[in-house]
């Protein structure tokens, strides 16, 4: 294949981009497990999408950033050079036979691109380099998702005889007779003459049977240890494979402790299910149980001391922080320890379509067992990782990933797998036709409940109200709706200034720079608001918003993207139309100038304009539409077209813009000789497509096929230089740099009662979330407004810290002051029952995220209720921490439980320095209040004493 490749002849940037793209499409019609697909760095890819005229979305951005830095990037257009992966592999230490591996921090597109073995025999033919990086696609989950694995099994290759160490890669789809081929290979040693065993966290786990089972299934982590016990002359096992009185250690997997204290509270084996019971329930899987269950059978045997319950950590399996935070807050939830540390199999159900056979639950309350009976020995989560592998495939590998998402995925499998609702009936929803609330309340979690019903929905599952109202026909719409967390935003006051430039897309009047005001951390439609708000813009109006970049629009804007996206050094432009031109075909004009007066050496200049076209069927009418639009910059000295020639134009977005290469070759020489004197235009127009991958001249007389999207690129002269003053398209304002805004003298800090009512205010809904109105019978932009109706015991809040847009990601730093006691959410709650329970809550624990998107990392505080300390869990590591210590900026999952009081008049409410939990004791008499106010200090400070209104404030006094 290489040799052929080197006969390659050269592509034009046309041909390549049409090869590549007919390969594409091949290659994914026919995905299957085993293909092969080769790693390529974004750098280089980047390049050779700029050349062949390619969008390149995210990785040029990345690029673009870093020009300044890097002198040896390729320009925008020219031919990249060889392909080069060495800025995304690592030549780490005892590699065998010279594998090439990627560095573990690298994300898809960012960092590297994926293509099909075809695509890259193309590209090592046309631009040679390398080093290649195969990578092979593999089926994982239950559902066999197709996933190329970028990053194989590492594992740490240890040698009983002379504690040598080598680190071989391979697959963990890979069986285990598959490994000791390959430990065959590098030890020139007999299968038959060897055993392999896990040696996880350096302590002989299993010996792992030469088998058809997969490593993934053996629970093998990545850079964990294995162990070579290689035999002499007849089976000598080495020391390694002695216990610490000399013994020979057995070589063969031994049968799990029986205990007590099982997964699910019966007498069975540590799987919690009896014999039958597991053997249907772990086909295909039952060596990856047996081996959990040995791996820490022996931690069932001893129970923990009473006060070191709950003290455990969980290690770290490799990127793992997310979950291992998570899991702690959950495992430290009473309700679930309760329920999990008791006999819960009759409430396992296998059946369930939308859950996991049971498997997760089982695998949680496994853990949980674990973390509460070792004592404050560190447990490894291997046996678990598994089964989240093989049901959330998203959650595979050892890449950083959200706590968050994890804990959503938790809470609905354990409540899929738990569900006591065996067949699901059929239930149609009623409308609410002006019921009473309460009515239609009660109705909605009747429903609920008849199909879903689990320890989850008893402690996690609230239920709000939901409100939609049609702007057009003010119909009325009113659902209930349960929740399992709450998704709070930030609100942020912190405000960054940005210049924009709107144009005329009618070409009514000149180019007018705007200077606004808008929130740091606020979306598009904000940006919109105060610039609509700054250039009055009519009713009938609207703003198409973008990017310009080397005098061509780069991107558009996004009704839901992030204003923390816009870099600082970006050229933000606006075209203003109405509503009713926006329906029509538009048209985008990119200028080009000749340099030195020589055909073929045109380079882009001036901001592109965007217009509209109504009824055009010929290039005469994409000429008065150039026209129009350029006749605010027309010089008195010249006259102006005839005003019948002119048909009203406006302008609009589009998607794509033009490459480089076109804009410097898109005409030849005879470019003149193409248009007769009679068919003349008085512009040189010439139209491309929608990808700008061809042009064609235009003429008065040359047709325009029906389109949404015309595309044309302006040849400047001499005498429209002459007609026209081009510099209000030149230099063009970039935004300002919110460094110059934002003051630094203290981070910003918001109360987590900001967040709720920032979730519960009232808005529209967004365009691409229409409601469809049953009185109009049409899709409406509809206000949605939700309360709080029913709160669950338990209850989540997350903190929207990260921003995700098509081209950014960001996360907010933003330090949220939250209640730690008494929590008062009582005027968020609409419904008038009291029945519900108190509205008042505890901190109990919280999931926290340090650091940025790219190399964060996760811990979590949790509370011992029974010791009533605070703890942080920080991976293997558990240490004491004070309650004052845990308010702190990287609080991301705040986990809240319900305040039981047996008095009605419990204080609700905390102030940011007051941490006393007290109660209001109206006496029966004054001499009963005389008494209780005599009550000396430290009497009055025990739980014991009824105390009326004494309280120590800020200042320390009572």
């Amino acid at each position: 294949m290489m040799d052929n490749e080197s006969i390659c002849l050269p592509c034009t940037p046309e041909e390549e981009a049409r090869i590549v793209k007919e390969l594409t499409e091949k290659a994914e019609s026919c995905l299957k497990e085993g293909n092969l697909y080769y790693v390529i760095s974004s750098r280089w890819f980047t390049r050779w999408q700029r050349y062949v005229g390619e969008e390149t979305g995210e990785h040029e951005l990345k690029e673009v950033a870093t020009v300044n830095q890097v002198s040896t990037l390729t320009k925008a257009g020219e031919r990249p050079g060889p392909i080069d992966n060495t800025d995304i592999i690592t030549n780490g230490d005892g590699r065998d036979g010279g594998d090439l591996q990627l560095h573990r921090t690298l994300n898809e597109r960012s960092d590297y691109v994926l293509v099909p073995q075809v695509i890259w025999e193309k590209l090592h033919g046309w631009y040679k380099g390398g080093p290649a990086l195969p990578r092979q696609m593999i089926s994982v989950g239950i559902q066999k998702t197709l996933v190329v694995e970028v990053f194989p099994l590492a594992l740490k290759l240890i040698d009983s005889r002379d504690k040598s160490e080598i680190i071989i890669h391979i697959s963990k789809k890979a069986s285990l007779r598959k490994l000791y081929e390959q430990v065959s290979t590098i030890k020139s040693v007999d299968p038959e003459k060897f055993r392999i065993w896990d040696y996880f966290n350096d302590c002989q786990q299993t010996a792992l049977a030469n088998s058809n089972i997969t490593l993934e299934d053996s629970n093998l982590q990545m850079d964990q240890s294995i162990l070579i016990d290689i035999q002499a002359d007849g089976f000598v096992p080495s020391r390694f494979g002695m216990d610490s009185t000399g013994n020979q250690l057995a070589l063969v997997p031994m049968e799990p402790q029986r205990s007590s204290r099982t997964i699910a509270g019966g007498p069975s084996l540590s799987n919690g299910y009896e014999p039958d019971y597991g053997s249907s329930l772990y086909q295909g899987s039952t060596f990856s149980s047996v081996s959990a269950d040995m791996e820490d059978a022996r931690e069932y045997v001893k129970t923990a001391p009473q006060r070191e319950r709950g003290l455990a950590g969980l290690q770290n399996l490799g990127n793992t922080c997310f979950m291992n935070s998570a899991l702690q807050c959950l495992v430290h939830t009473p309700p679930l320890v309760d329920y999990f540390l008791q006999d819960y199999t009759d409430e396992i159900n296998k059946q369930n379509p939308l859950g996991m056979h049971g498997e997760l639950a089982v695998a949680f309350g496994e853990l949980l067992r674990k973390l509460w009976s070792s004592g404050r020995t560190a447990v490894a989560p291997r046996a678990f990782k598994g089964k989240l592998a093989r049901f959330a495939p998203q959650f595979s590998g050892y890449n950083q990933h959200d706590s968050q998402e994890l804990l959503a995925f938790l809470l609905d499998g354990l409540h899929e797998d738990l569900n006591r609702v065996k067949q699901k009936p059929y239930i149609e929803t009623k409308d609410s036709d002006g019921r009473p609330d309460e009515e239609v309340a009660n109705e909605f979690w009747s429903y609920h409940k008849a199909r879903n019903d689990s320890i989850v929905v008893d402690v996690c599952q609230g239920q709000y109200k939901s409100t939609l109202v049609c702007p057009v026909c003010n119909k009325i719409s009113i659902t209930f709706d349960p929740f399992m967390y709450l998704s709070l935003p930030l609100p942020s006051n912190t405000t960054r200034s940005m210049t924009i430039t709107v144009f005329s897309g009618d070409g009514s009047s000149l180019p007018m720079p705007f200077t606004i005001n808008v929130s740091k951390y606020g979306y598009y439609k904000d940006l919109f608001q105060a610039l609509a708000t700054a250039c009055c813009l009519e009713s009938d109006e609207t703003l198409i918003l973008a990017e310009v970049y080397e005098h061509k629009i780069h991107r558009y804007f996004d009704d839901g993207e992030s204003l923390h996206s816009i870099r600082d050094n970006e050229c933000i432009v606006a075209y203003r139309l109405s509503k009713k031109q926006a329906e029509f075909p538009k048209l985008e004009i990119c200028h080009r100038y000749l340099e030195n007066g020589k055909l073929g050496e045109r380079k882009r200049f001036l901001t592109p304009l965007v217009t509209y076209l109504e009824d055009a069927k010929n290039g005469a009418s994409i000429e008065s539409a150039v026209a129009s639009v350029l006749g605010p910059l027309k010089r008195k000295t010249f006259s102006s077209l005839n005003k019948s020639e002119v048909i009203k134009v406006n302008g609009s977005v589009l998607e794509e813009s033009i490459s480089d290469f076109q804009m410097d070759d898109v005409f030849d020489d005879g470019f003149e000789d193409k248009i007769s004197e009679e068919t003349e235009l008085s512009f040189r127009l010439c139209m491309t497509d929608d990808r700008g991958m061809s042009c064609k001249p235009i003429s008065r007389d040359s047709i325009v096929k029906p389109s949404k999207v015309v595309k044309v690129i302006m040849d400047w002269t001499d005498k429209d230089h002459d007609s026209y003053d081009a510099s209000y398209l030149k230099d063009l304002p970039m935004v300002h740099k919110p460094g110059l805004t934002v003051k630094k003298t203290k981070p910003e800090s918001i109360s987590l009662f900001s967040c709720l009512d920032a979730f519960l205010k009232e808005e529209p809904l967004g365009p691409d979330d229409m409601w469809y109105c049953p009185g109009c019978k049409e899709h409406r932009q509809a206000t949605k407004k939700l309360d709080l109706w029913k709160l669950p015991d338990i209850i989540v809040f997350h903190l929207k810290r990260f921003s995700y847009s098509r081209f950014l990601k960001n996360k907010l730093d933003t330090f949220v002051n939250f209640p730690i006691h008494n929590l008062d959410l009582s005027k968020y709650v609409k419904s008038k029952d009291s029945s519900g329970g108190s509205s008042v809550y505890e901190l109990y624990a919280i999931s926290n995220h340090y650091g940025g998107l790219g190399g964060g990392h996760y811990s979590a505080y949790a509370k011992l209720v029974e010791e009533d300390r605070w703890y942080h869990f920080d991976d293997s590591h558990v240490t004491p921490v004070s309650e004052g210590d845990i308010r702190t900026s990287a609080a991301y999952l705040l986990f809240y439980q319900r305040v039981k009081t047996s008095k009605p008049n419990t204080t609700m409410g905390e102030s940011s320095g007051d941490r006393y939990q007290y109660q209001y004791y109206i006496p029966d008499s004054v001499d009963e209040a005389r008494d209780l106010i005599r009550l000396p200090t430290s009497v009055a400070g025990k739980k014991q004493a009824r105390v009326f209104g004494t309280h120590s404030d800020e200042d320390g006094q009572d």
